[in-house]
């Protein structure tokens, strides 16, 4: 009974496995035809014969992003948008540049772990867990340091440093998705209804329509 137990219990894990990131490719590759537009889960796939290496690579996070905004990062995404060879392999990676003090605001991936790796600078970075524990889990990195936001859980970064700091993200998903929260919230088309938010952050209109004209 123990044995057939353990089998079992091998079986949930691998499966869980299996089923933690988008599926497996089928053949070498299936890069993305952007001309096609059959909806499918993903992107069609490319006519092997005429695929090339440009299909395959991505020229760029070399350079720095534009970090003159309201909260001092940019990221520089290389998903399947940009690589269309990406497709089906399940990864994808960017680039986050960030001023002195700059954030990288509170924000989700609903299709993808994180994996971020600092190059310059030093960061703060937490992620929150789910109901009702809510825990912020945060530590702050310095070059070389590698840290996990799991996928789905709300995460941030911030540069705690007078100089510029860089790092780079991977993640378990060609196309892993982001929902920037107070973007979302208080920039939603059409709005979210002031009397739901009202209710929500126990604040009068007004502040929700000051929060509104600014995203």
């Amino acid at each position: 009974m123990a044995s057939q137990f353990l089998f079992l219990a091998l079986i949930a894990i691998t499966c869980s496995i299996a089923l933690a990131t988008d599926p497996s490719s089928l053949q070498d590759f299936c890069v993305a035809d952007p001309v096609r537009s059959v909806p499918v889960n993903g992107l069609v796939c490319k006519d092997p014969r005429f695929v090339e290496a440009n299909d395959f690579s991505f020229s760029g996070l070399h350079l720095a992003g534009n970090t003159s905004n309201t909260v001092g990062s940019h990221v520089t995404s290389v998903n399947v948008a940009q690589i269309a060879g990406l497709n089906t392999l399940g990864i994808s990676i960017a680039r986050i540049d960030y001023a002195p003090w700059g954030v990288n605001s509170p924000h989700t991936h609903p299709r993808a772990s994180e994996v971020l790796t600092v190059l310059e600078g030093s960061l703060q970075v937490g992620f929150i867990t789910s109901h009702p524990e809510n825990r912020l889990i945060t530590k702050i990195l310095h070059v070389g340091d590698v840290f996990v936001f799991p996928v789905g859980l709300l995460h941030f970064q911030r540069n705690i440093g007078y100089g510029n700091a860089v790092a780079i993200a991977a993640l378990s998903s060609q196309n892993p998705g982001v929902i920037t929260i107070a973007n979302a919230v208080f920039g939603s088309n059409p709005d979210i209804s002031s009397d739901v938010l009202t209710r929500t952050f126990q604040v009068d209109k007004d502040t929700i329509y000051n929060f509104q004209s600014r995203f």
